[in-house]
């Protein structure tokens, strides 16, 4: 296939252009943006080098003369959406920093919804990429643990970050693809959970309903969880 390369290559080390020759047609940037559109207007799946090329107006052979390979493509495409990070200069409260750095991960991904699918060490080394390590790492200055176990923080607060998305993301398309409403869904189901505990089969559940009948504070799920990841760093 032209282009592709016969052994293994980080893409971020293949140079954008040759130094002679004509000016390439197209960017990286170029490439990535189109495969995000896509991405998030047809999802994931509709993401082909075949759409991209049409988006760009060029055929799909010329295309693996920039992207050699579909998975080049999809770490152009997490490096693209990750350049949209704030990084404000750390504070000193480097709890505070990780939640806020936390809630800025969870509203990227809901505006590309499929980022959870591509979260994983594969992509973890892009332009945009290292920048976050290099900010989150920048936020645990003044911890005093080793480099590993800051990394291990941060990898554990990504996977908290990205199940949690993950699963807001597959419950509301789950309720998009419904042929009736959330709140009706929701009715019938919770009217099913009363009429089972009502049995007292289950007098353990009964009594945490009374306790605490709901609804779910999702917000603060949330928070909870990455705060009791970060407990178990605070030492």
């Amino acid at each position: 296939m032209v282009g592709r390369p016969a052994v293994p290559e980080v893409i971020w080390a293949r140079p954008e252009r040759a130094g002679r020759g004509p000016r390439p047609a197209f960017s990286r940037a170029d490439i990535a943006a189109a495969a995000v559109r896509i991405a998030d207007a047809d999802g994931f799946d509709a993401v082909s080098m075949r759409k991209v090329a049409a988006e760009l107006g060029c055929g799909t052979m010329s295309l693996y003369n920039y992207v050699p390979r579909k998975e080049d493509l999809y770490e152009l495409m997490l490096d693209a959406v990750s350049g949209g990070y704030d990084f404000p200069e750390p504070t000193c409260d480097w709890r505070a920093d990780l939640v806020a750095l936390a809630h800025q991960t969870r509203a990227m991904m809901h505006r590309h919804t499929w980022v959870p699918r591509l979260m994983s060490p594969v992509y973890g080394f892009s332009p945009n990429a290292l920048r976050y390590l290099e900010y989150a790492l920048s936020c645990l200055d003044g911890v005093d643990a080793r480099f590993g176990e800051k990394m291990e923080l941060i990898a554990m607060v990504n996977g908290v970050i990205t199940t949690y998305v993950a699963n807001e993301i597959d419950t509301a398309e789950r309720s998009r693809s419904l042929p009736w409403s959330e709140e009706q869904e929701n009715a019938a189901r919770t009217g099913y959970l009363i009429s089972q505990i009502a049995t007292g089969k289950y007098p353990r559940m009964a009594a945490g309903f009374a306790e605490d009948p709901g609804p779910i504070d999702l917000e603060g799920v949330f928070d909870r969880a990455l705060h009791r990841v970060l407990d178990s760093f605070d030492r």
